[in-house]
């Protein structure tokens, strides 16, 4: 991208979401094995999610990181308000390099990308074996049981709900159910005992938290 053309498009333009997974955890990796669009991924390999708006620019920035660096292309998605794009590999440093070579295609510091908002987050304890059925006609993820505790979370830009969802993984034994990263806002469903859920709440917040960037306007 020009000089020129980064100027005319500055103010329109917004990063949303700038995201590493160091680390795939087994069950994000095999959540993302059932939606996948593209290359399918692995336990324990790296990725990288880049949320933008307007939508339409992750045509060129994609095609510009896969020439540019070992990675490989998991999802391109354009939907009505923004786009977003997830590559990875086995390698790390490969991802932290094809993060560069956004930025640098951008002309963008990564600390102009938003910060995540928790929109909302609810623990809900003794889950009714109805409601269980229903939930699950959209998990794409394990099963809600009867009785277990379930953690409900959503943010916003959507695309920080992958880092959320890795982190709780990482941090209890609980049951990655569904999320979704597309859209106004990612949501996601946990489940399992009640102490093993609020862990994992604490951990998905406490990544979030963490994340440097500019507020919302």
């Amino acid at each position: 991208m020009t000089a020129d053309a980064r100027s005319r498009t500055r103010e329109a333009f917004q990063l949303r979401a700038y995201c590493h997974i160091d680390r795939m955890q087994p069950q994000f990796a095999a959540f993302i094995g059932t939606i996948t669009q593209g290359d399918p991924v692995v336990e324990g390999w790296a990725a990288l999610y880049v949320e933008m708006a307007p939508g339409n620019w992750v045509f060129p920035i994609v095609d510009r990181v896969v020439k540019s660096t070992d990675v490989r292309p998991g999802s391109q998605i354009v939907e009505r308000h923004y786009g977003m794009f997830e590559v990875h590999s086995g390698s790390q440093a490969d991802v932290l390099r094809a993060g560069e070579v956004v930025l640098e295609e951008l002309g963008l510091a990564q600390s102009e990308r938003m910060r995540p908002q928790v929109a909302s987050v609810q623990v809900v304890t003794n889950v009714n074996p109805f409601q269980c059925q229903l939930l699950n006609r959209f998990n794409r993820g394990s099963m809600i049981v009867a009785g277990e505790t379930m953690l409900v979370l959503e943010v916003e830009p959507a695309a920080y709900v992958t880092l959320a969802a890795n982190e709780a993984e990482k941090a209890a034994a609980v049951r990655l159910n569904h999320f979704s990263s597309v859209g106004a806002f990612g949501r996601l469903w946990m489940s399992g005992t009640e102490a093993d859920v609020l862990a994992a709440r604490d951990a998905a917040l406490t990544a979030l938290e963490a994340i440097d960037g500019v507020d919302h306007a």
